[in-house]
Order: C-alpha cells, then sequence, then structure tokens
C-alpha cells in the first residue's frame, strides 16, 4: 500500500523536492532519530520545514520563528509527511500507529504510556484524527493506547478515511500565532 501510495505522490514528491532543494540550497530532508517498535530507533525522514539553526547568531530562534512560509504551508496539508512513506517501505513505520515521538521522550514514559510501542508508529494514527497537535500528551496518550488495544484493519480504514478529512481542515494544525506543542517531560 505504501509502494502505490508513493507512486500516487510520486509526482508532487517531485516537485516539493525540486523547490526545497531550491530554498535550502541543497538540503531538502530533515531526518531524526526517533523510536519505533519495541523502542528500537529509526531516523524518520520529513521534508524540511525550519531554518537551520544558526550557532553564531545573537538572535534566539524558536521553533515557531524557524519555520518558514513554505514549511508553514507543507506543514498545514502534511505534505511534510509524504518521505515517511519511505520508511514503511523500508518497514521503520506503518501508515497508520502511533506517531513516532522524540527519542528524549522514552524515559519520561510511564507505564502505561510505553504501550504505544508495542506497534509500529506510523504517519497517522487514531490521535492525529481527534485533535491532531491540539491535544494535551495525556489525551494523545489514552488514544495512543486505544489505539494499540483496538487495532484491527476496520479501526486502520477509519483512521485512514478521517485522515483526509484533517488534511483539508486545518483547524487542528498550530499556525504562527499558536505555540508548537510543548516538550513532553512526564506525566504528573
Amino acid at each position: 500500500m505504501a509502494l502505490i501510495a508513493f507512486v500516487i505522490f510520486l509526482p508532487l514528491f517531485i516537485i516539493i523536492l525540486v523547490i526545497l532543494t531550491i530554498t535550502y540550497k541543497g538540503n531538502p530532508f530533515y531526518f531524526q532519530k526517533r523510536p519505533g517498535k519495541n523502542e528500537n530507533i529509526f531516523k524518520i525522514i520529513k521534508f524540511k520545514t525550519m531554518k537551520d539553526v544558526e550557532i553564531d547568531t545573537s538572535e534566539s530562534m524558536t521553533d515557531m520563528t524557524r519555520i518558514t512560509k513554505l514549511g508553514g504551508f507543507l506543514r498545514k496539508y502534511s505534505f511534510d509527511e509524504i518521505p515517511q512513506l519511505i520508511n514503511v517501505i523500508k518497514g521503520d513505520m506503518s501508515i497508520v500507529g502511533p506517531r513516532p515521538l522524540l527519542v528524549s521522550y522514552l524515559n519520561h514514559y510511564n507505564d502505561y504510556q510505553k504501550q504505544r510501542h508495542n506497534v509500529k508508529p506510523g504517519i497517522t494514527g487514531w490521535a492525529q484524527v481527534n485533535g491532531r497537535n491540539n491535544i494535551d500528551w495525556d489525551s494523545r496518550f489514552k488514544l495512543d493506547v486505544w489505539y494499540v488495544d483496538n487495532i484491527s484493519f476496520s479501526t486502520d480504514m477509519k483512521i485512514l478515511w478521517l485522515t483526509l478529512f484533517k488534511i483539508f481542515n486545518t483547524n487542528d494544525v498550530y499556525n504562527e500565532a499558536q505555540q508548537i506543542n510543548k516538550e513532553f517531560k512526564g506525566s504528573n
């Protein structure tokens, strides 16, 4: 399914690749280590949406100030996620599953939250169709664990269907006036 989706999105992938290669002077991709199934670490592939951090700058750069206009557009419509189809083809991810979070969060999970790593992470998931970036950490983990406990073909099809609507209804995506989801530092 991921291979078919990649072929379908290939023209868009190439257009975005060329635009980002020009915009970011040859570096259109963003790679980051993320925990997958059983907390095995892999490198997630995304289209780059932020300016690089300048080491010798007096200006403090937050994630929100680093997002470019083009990057904001790619994030708004989830186009930055297209390269993750390569992660799915490689076997690191699934199309549907809990979104892979940062490796630094692993030490903060309680036993309940760790259950999200019992399945492969996904490009989209139950938490994404029930709030995307606009829900708190506890709610996100409850939705992720609900998915792990209720995984099925019909659940995945429902999530994929709802994802199509979420891509075009961008209410749950942060805009420039909102903060990016706060860092997870553990539950109280």
